[in-house]
């Protein structure tokens, strides 16, 4: 069973974003390959992959400022693929938060209202709704150079949501900003995408801020979606061996079916949970992260355990680090630094002979490369 790190949300029923076919080349390189997805109406919906896998391509084309060469994009169920980005029903917030210098922060939230000609009451009725919103209230009169960073990117956040979009797209909107108000500002999207009920698109190459806030999330790689799924699926159960190693840091092993659950590794023959059935002679990668690993000093009575020499040690200061070398196969262990008094906690050193042991329901097995 997976482990549920936060609330199930109930989702609408409607289809917000659908993707069909799409494909964006850029000379001989394909950008975005073929691509289909549905973004459901109020889901936080993230595009996660490293640079260059195509997914702010994805977004860009959602948003209207690159056209596919192949395949549709529909919004709210229009069919909105050669629709010019003014005429389409969604918003972006940027990474580098795009404020007009010259305009203080009433201004540039109103920019677009003013644009469509919208009564000035409306106008100041919206900006005022949408500082509020984002804890603003007080700074109508600032300029953007007279603001943090996270206060910019909320004035460009309003900018967006005040013109009340279906869609609002947010192209790697924290990456600029230090750790500590990254942190804070994704509880503060959260909370505001859950407030309003908008469909958010999130692009992001932070797992950790991917796994936080989305519903879902869609890990790219070369143009293309590795895996789509749900947080606790993409970081549980990865289906390939890209996924388990770009979602947080996972130990693959490689290992050889002999019976239906039971695989050989040069590690030894290892017993898999019963919802695994091999084909006797199949190769795989078996996954396991580092968190799920257990040491013991004495050989335990449990399947799947080995002897390792623990190589190196990473302090953290919650966690401690244990890099073990097993028949030459470098493995990773992560353990919480409890009280050393706790009964039952143990800490090892260097150069340490310990026993290491895999649950079989906590290793996945990967059977093959391939696409969602």
């Amino acid at each position: 069973m997976l482990f549920r790190g936060k609330r199930e949300r109930k989702l609408g029923d409607s289809v917000a974003v659908q993707l069909e076919g799409v494909t964006k080349r850029f000379g001989d390189v394909r950008a975005v390959d073929n691509v289909s997805l549905e973004v459901r109406d109020g889901e936080f919906f993230s595009l996660l992959g490293p640079s260059g896998c195509g997914k702010t391509t994805l977004l860009r084309m959602i948003a209207g400022f690159e056209t596919p060469d192949e395949g549709r994009i529909l919004i709210g169920g229009k069919d909105m693929t050669d629709v010019p980005p003014y005429l389409r029903p969604v918003n972006t917030v940027f990474q580098s938060y795009a404020l007009f210098p010259h305009m203080n922060v009433e201004q540039n939230i109103a920019f677009g209202l003013r644009m469509k000609r919208m009564p000035k009451e409306e106008i100041a009725r919206r900006v005022a709704w949408a500082l509020e919103l984002v804890n603003l209230s007080g700074f109508e009169k600032r300029r953007p150079d007279q603001m943090s960073g996270g206060q910019r990117q909320r004035v460009a956040l309003a900018r967006a949501l005040v013109n009340e979009p279906e869609v609002l797209l947010l192209d790697e909107p924290l990456s600029a900003l230090d750790l500590k108000l990254r942190q804070e500002l994704r509880v503060d999207l959260m909370n505001l995408q859950e407030r309003l009920g908008i469909t958010f698109i999130f692009v992001t190459h932070d797992q950790e801020e991917a796994l936080v806030m989305s519903d879902r999330i869609a890990v790219m790689n070369r143009g293309r979606i590795e895996q789509l799924g749900p947080t606790e699926e993409i970081y549980e159960l990865p289906k390939t061996a890209f996924v388990a190693r770009f979602i947080g840091d996972s130990n693959l092993i490689p290992a050889k079916a002999i019976e239906p659950r039971k695989v050989r590794t040069s590690l030894g023959d290892f017993v898999l949970d019963d919802d695994d059935a091999l084909i006797p002679g199949q190769e795989v990668l078996l996954s396991i992260r580092p968190e799920k690993i257990r040491l013991f000093r004495e050989r335990p009575s449990l399947p799947n355990v080995f002897r390792a020499k623990v190589d190196d040690i990473i302090y953290t200061g919650s966690e401690n680090l244990y890099i073990l070398l097993a028949d030459g196969q470098r493995l990773m262990c992560e353990t919480l630094n409890h009280d050393i008094q706790e009964p039952g906690h143990e800490e090892f050193d260097y150069d340490e002979e310990v026993w290491v042991a895999l649950t079989p329901e906590k290793l996945v097995v990967i059977q093959e490369e391939g696409h969602a």
